[in-house]
């Protein structure tokens, strides 16, 4: 045997959509229902593990046989809930010594969703079956048979349970040759996709991601209780002193409250918090207060400690958290479960002291010292996250490395200079855009602010909005000015520019011609009706379908397939400068990804865009973590990298 492809149908009382895979399958009313399988490309057999069936030995000792690749779409879920059969059934066939936690090591479990994702494809069995054109499609009675036998329902006496076979054997016939399909359409798309297959460096990737989401991350269980605790008390007052204040049924209610406004000479659109603050300023005191107190019972700063307590396994970790290959245009991680990627920033003064109000449960003095105690739970909530007794958390992350990598990628000397000699970029490139020397808290130093927003903003192509966007209307300059300042930074750096440029060219050019052409490092392809952009890792960017056409104003367009926001496949509009945001972003990713697999002894349990939360023993060395994180790979020549870190013993942003 060389390959088993593999679908399960399980059942349990947690919700998968709401807790994911690991505490979904260590459950104890967690069941394995079926399992269809085909060996070697074979014909596909179905095995009734609920009916009594017993799987046959040579497939169970595939399962952890690492010659034998293991395939499934989302294979993430049939190696965790096998893992937790075989543990339970078949002791005697495991043996974990692994450090990630009792679960099949994934290496040798290769994932058809992630083929799909790497070639820029939909991921989803469904999706990806139509946009092949398959004959043979997953079967649309699915989604009913999986509620019916899959998903908890409430009796009559409101006791929760499970639809065993028995109830009825009609639907039950029908869902096994679900199950069989699945596998069936599965090896249809193997076939399909075989003509390009996924390189063998991005399945080590996969495997690391893997196992970090096997160790999990330590979560405070008690203090994530307390902060639930103290917030609906705290939410309770605010409630109660907004009625009196406004007189309102409901004070929460932004129709209520929007009326009540307008009774006053409030007019708005929205009372989101972008909006808030100019309506704050307009306001006189007794709107002042109605306005701040509103604001804090609509701030969700509790919604993620439901999420902690919901997510976390048994042994108080959280896994499954983060998902490989998550964002298709770029190949970057996206968050699952509890969004690591984007909670609040903490600026409290002393984030240790008041972490510890909160998990004593003191809601008076925490009331007393805290004027916004809603506020406070939402930037504490990093802090949830705890390393193991006797260990501690390195964070470490790489300093501007998407304006590094840019100006690698586009040749900008001044730029690479500037990091080559450890200056701050924001005054470099105020310094360059101003010509006039610029220095942090020194000469010119007014200048920086300017400097940075133009960084953040005009580096993929940005202009006024892109400015505005990002903090540009604090500067309270005019239109004409801010157009200045984007004119200002492309004129400093007119290699990005030119980058720009050259990569719409040769794009285009790749397309129309069915072609292969090089640009720098990068190198264009067409190949299959697909646009392959390859990185300098070796790794390649795809886009589906590419066309080139011209937009309204005449100007020439790419066009792709492709997921757009709101998980829709649709028709994508692109261009040289968005192409480089993707290119850019890539290579960005291809270097955390490099650093991750330096770090392997280090227990990587979390990672955001740039940064790696490493668990380490308390005599690891936050200095030579970021050492061994600034080495460049082989493919990236010439390239500075500089990596910054701290130790804690919370998760926190320093």
């Amino acid at each position: 045997m060389k390959k088993i492809t593999i679908d399960i149908e399980t059942a349990s009382l947690e919700d998968l959509n709401e807790c994911g895979v690991y505490r979904y399958a260590e459950s104890e009313f967690f069941d394995l229902l079926l399992m269809s399988y085909s060996v070697d490309d074979g014909p596909v057999a179905t095995c009734d593990i609920a009916g009594g069936e017993l799987l046959p030995e040579e497939v169970l000792r595939a399962l952890i046989d690492k010659t034998v690749v293991k395939k499934a779409f989302n294979v993430n879920f049939e190696r965790i809930c096998l893992s937790v059969y075989l543990r339970r059934n078949y002791p005697n066939l495991l043996d974990f010594e692994d450090s990630v936690g009792n679960y099949i090591d994934p290496e040798s479990w290769q994932c058809d969703m992630i083929h799909c994702r790497y070639l820029g494809m939909i991921s989803s069995l469904e999706g990806i079956g139509r946009l092949l054109r398959l004959k043979e499609k997953k079967m649309s009675e699915g989604e009913e048979l999986i509620k019916y036998f899959c998903i908890p329902h409430k009796r009559s006496d409101e006791e929760v349970e499970l639809h065993e076979r028995s109830d009825s054997l009609k639907k039950w016939k029908k869902f096994k040759e679900y199950n069989r399909r699945d596998v069936e359409v599965e090896l249809k798309i193997q076939r399909c996709l075989s003509e390009i297959p996924v390189p063998d460096f991005i399945w080590e990737e996969f495997y690391l991601d893997q196992r970090i989401n096997d160790r999990g991350i330590l979560i405070d269980t008690d203090f994530a209780v307390k902060a639930i605790e103290l917030d609906k008390i705290a939410e309770k007052e605010l409630y109660t002193r907004l009625k009196e204040l406004t007189g309102l049924d409901n004070p929460n209610s932004e129709l209520q409250m929007k009326d009540w406004l307008m009774l006053r000479g409030v007019k708005c659109e929205s009372l989101d918090k972008k909006t808030m603050p100019k309506l704050m300023e307009a306001a006189n005191d007794e709107v002042k207060e109605v306005l701040r107190l509103y604001q804090q019972l609509s701030k969700s700063s509790v919604s993620k400690y439901y999420k902690m307590l919901g997510a976390v396994c048994q042994d108080r970790r959280a896994r499954g958290m983060f998902e490989y290959y998550g964002a298709s245009r770029t190949g970057r991680f996206i968050s699952r479960r509890i969004q690591l990627q984007n909670p609040p920033q903490n600026h409290i003064e002393n984030i240790a002291e008041a972490k510890e109000i909160i998990k004593s449960g003191d809601f008076d003095t925490a009331k007393e010292k805290y004027e916004n105690l809603t506020d406070v739970l939402s930037q504490l909530l990093r802090t949830a996250f705890i390393p193991s007794e006797g260990k501690k958390f390195i964070v470490a992350d790489f300093s501007a490395i998407e304006a590094r990598v840019l100006a690698w990628l586009a040749d900008e000397k001044w730029r690479l200079d500037a990091f080559a000699n450890g200056e701050d970029i924001y005054c470099a490139s105020a310094s360059k855009m101003f010509g006039i020397p610029v220095e942090k808290n020194g000469v010119n130093g007014h200048l920086r602010q300017k400097g940075k927003i133009a960084e953040l903003a005009c580096g993929y192509g940005g202009s006024i909005n892109a400015i505005k966007a990002m903090g540009g209307t604090e500067l309270k300059l005019s239109d004409d000015e801010l157009h200045d300042l984007v004119t200002d930074w492309r004129k400093s750096s007119p290699n990005i520019e030119k980058f720009w440029g050259d990569v719409q060219a040769t794009a285009v050019k790749a397309i129309e011609d069915h072609n292969s052409l090089t640009l720098g490092r990068l190198t264009f392809s067409y190949e299959s009706g697909i646009l392959f952009i390859k990185l300098p890792s070796g790794r390649r960017l795809a886009y589906v379908r590419p066309k080139v056409e011209k937009d309204d104003d005449g100007k020439i367009v790419i066009t792709y397939e492709g997921i757009e926001k709101g998980k829709n496949w649709t028709r994508i509009t692109t261009h040289g400068s968005k192409l480089a945001e993707n290119i850019t972003q890539g290579v960005a990713r291809d270097l955390l990804i490099n650093s991750m697999m330096t770090l392997k002894e280090y227990s990587i349990v979390g990672h955001v865009h740039d940064e790696i939360i490493a668990e380490c023993d308390k005599d690891a060395s936050v200095e030579q973590l970021c050492r061994l994180m600034e080495q460049t790979p082989a493919w990236a020549d010439e390239l500075l990298l500089r990596s910054d870190g701290y130790e804690c013993y919370f998760y926190m942003k320093q």
